[in-house]
C-alpha cells in the first residue's frame, strides 16, 4: 500500500511539471494542497459573511415569500470579476468537483458559526432530467456533496422533483424570472419530515425565484424548517 502510494505521489509530480494544475481566477499554479484556488485568491474571495449577521440581505430577500430559518451565500458574484470563473466551470465546464471542493470549503468556514445546527437533510435544488443528462450531473448537488462531508448532514435528492425544463433564467428580467418558475417542482416523496429542518443548497442567488420554488413545493410538509444556501450571490 505504501509503495503504491509513493508512486501515486511520484506520477502526480512528474506529470505536474508539464501539466500543471492552475488557480481558476489568477492562473498560477497551484501549490501541493492547494485545491482550484491559491492560497491568496482564497484570501481575496469576496465573502459575503452573511452567515454572521442576523436578518442578513440574502434572509431579507426570502420575507413574505416563505418562512425561512435563515440563510446566506458564501460570496458575491461581481460582474468582470476573476471569481465567476468558479461557477462557469461548475456549470459549464464540466468540473463537478469543484463543487464540491467549494462546498467543503464553504461549510468548514460556517461550521464554527452554528449555521448548520439542527439541520436534518440538504436538498440541491434539482435539474430536470433533460438538462442534467445534457450536463452529465447537478452542480448543486456537488456543492451539497462537499456540506455533507464537511456536517455530516445527509442528502436527498428524491424529494423534490423538477417537473418542467425551464428556459435559461440568465437574460430574463426579474419578472420573467418569476413566471419561468412558477409550479416547476413538485413534492415527490415526504419521506417522514414533519417537524424537521431542511436546508436547500444552490450554485448562484440572483432574484430567488427558483429557490422560492423549491420551497414552496416543500411547505405542503407539515412544521417543516426551511434554511437556504447558496455558493454565490449576484450582484
Amino acid at each position: 500500500m505504501e509503495h503504491t502510494l509513493l508512486i501515486k505521489g511520484w506520477l502526480n509530480s512528474f506529470l505536474s511539471l508539464f501539466f500543471p494544475r492552475c488557480c481558476l481566477t489568477c492562473g498560477k499554479p497551484l501549490a501541493k494542497g492547494e485545491e482550484c484556488i491559491c492560497t491568496m485568491c482564497n484570501i481575496n474571495l469576496p465573502r459575503t459573511n452573511y452567515h454572521l449577521q442576523k436578518d442578513n440581505p440574502v434572509e431579507q430577500l426570502f420575507w413574505g415569500k416563505i418562512p425561512l430559518e435563515r440563510a446566506t451565500s458564501f460570496f458575491y458574484y461581481r460582474k468582470g470579476s476573476d471569481f465567476r470563473q468558479i461557477l462557469h466551470q461548475l456549470k459549464y465546464g464540466g468540473q463537478k468537483e469543484l463543487g464540491a471542493i467549494m462546498g467543503r470549503c464553504m461549510a468548514s468556514e460556517l461550521l464554527s458559526s452554528g449555521f448548520f445546527k439542527g439541520m436534518d437533510v440538504i436538498i440541491p435544488v434539482p435539474l430536470h432530467k433533460k438538462k442534467q443528462q445534457l450536463r452529465g450531473y447537478n452542480q448543486s448537488e456537488w456543492i451539497a456533496r462537499g456540506i455533507t462531508d464537511v456536517t455530516g448532514v445527509p442528502i436527498d435528492m428524491e424529494l423534490v422533483v423538477r417537473r418542467k425544463n425551464t428556459e435559461t433564467q440568465t437574460r430574463k428580467s426579474t419578472f420573467e424570472r418569476w413566471e419561468n418558475v412558477d409550479g416547476i417542482f413538485e413534492l415527490h416523496s415526504s419521506r417522514n419530515l414533519q417537524g424537521k429542518h431542511v436546508l436547500i443548497v444552490d450554485d448562484v442567488l440572483t432574484t430567488g425565484a427558483t429557490t422560492v420554488a423549491c420551497a414552496s413545493a416543500l411547505m405542503e410538509i407539515e412544521g417543516l424548517q426551511i434554511s437556504i444556501l447558496t455558493l454565490a450571490i449576484a450582484e
